[in-house]
């Protein structure tokens, strides 16, 4: 597995504001919306391209287009529905599926409430949005769910990241031969006795949507 941490300017300077507890709703999902931009462009690297030839008003020119089938964008339901028109912007020809999960504060393991996904992901690169990964449950589960589906290789953009979230897909997915990257905007010191990142942001879909 591999993991990247975004190293621009922007990237820390709307990250830094996000983090602000003054910073309120309306202001955070801007800010996430457009840090998801900049953490697609490189989460994107490696999408698969085709070799094509188009007619320009002078002359051929050779170039690349998106290849067939199209990638898959899964944000994990509810907080990554604020990532997912910052991912689209970038990558608008891509297919959504849709993934609820939800941590158990008592056990900090995932459970599935909804899906809506394609039930044959065969040769499909996908996107899976997920503002936190903090103790790492959530996001394994979702990314095995999708490798169940013959999903080829998983790549997750998360806000923010914990060493030990990180730890625990490495080991989770370790000697599965499945590609594997987590591209994140920053990694933390450490996750607390409730399994929130320090110090993190809060609670992403709390901030995003407010409490519910």
């Amino acid at each position: 597995m591999e993991s990247l941490v975004v190293d621009h300017p922007l990237v820390a300077h709307k990250l830094t504001t996000l983090r602000d507890v003054r910073t309120d709703s309306p202001t955070f999902r801007r800010l996430a919306d457009e840090l998801v931009t900049l953490l697609a462009y490189e989460a994107t690297r490696d999408v698969r391209i085709t070799d094509v030839t188009v007619q320009t008003p002078l002359a051929p020119a050779h170039g690349i287009r998106l290849s067939r089938p199209a990638p898959l964008v899964v944000p994990i339901l509810r907080a990554g529905l604020g990532m997912l028109d910052g991912m689209m912007r970038l990558l608008p020809t891509a297919e959504v599926g849709f993934l609820g999960m939800i941590r158990n504060e008592s056990t900090l393991q995932a459970e599935t409430y909804a899906t809506r996904l394609p039930e044959d992901l065969s040769g499909r690169q996908c996107y899976v949005l997920d503002p936190m990964l903090a103790t790492g449950g959530t996001l394994g589960a979702a990314i095995q769910f999708l490798f169940d589906r013959g999903a080829e290789d998983v790549t997750a953009l998360c806000l923010l990241a914990a060493p030990e979230g990180v730890a625990y897909l490495d080991k989770m997915f370790q000697g599965s031969g499945k590609p594997i990257r987590v591209v994140t905007a920053g990694m933390d010191e450490r996750l607390n006795e409730n399994g929130y990142i320090v110090p993190g942001l809060g609670d992403a879909g709390d901030r995003l949507y407010g409490v519910v």
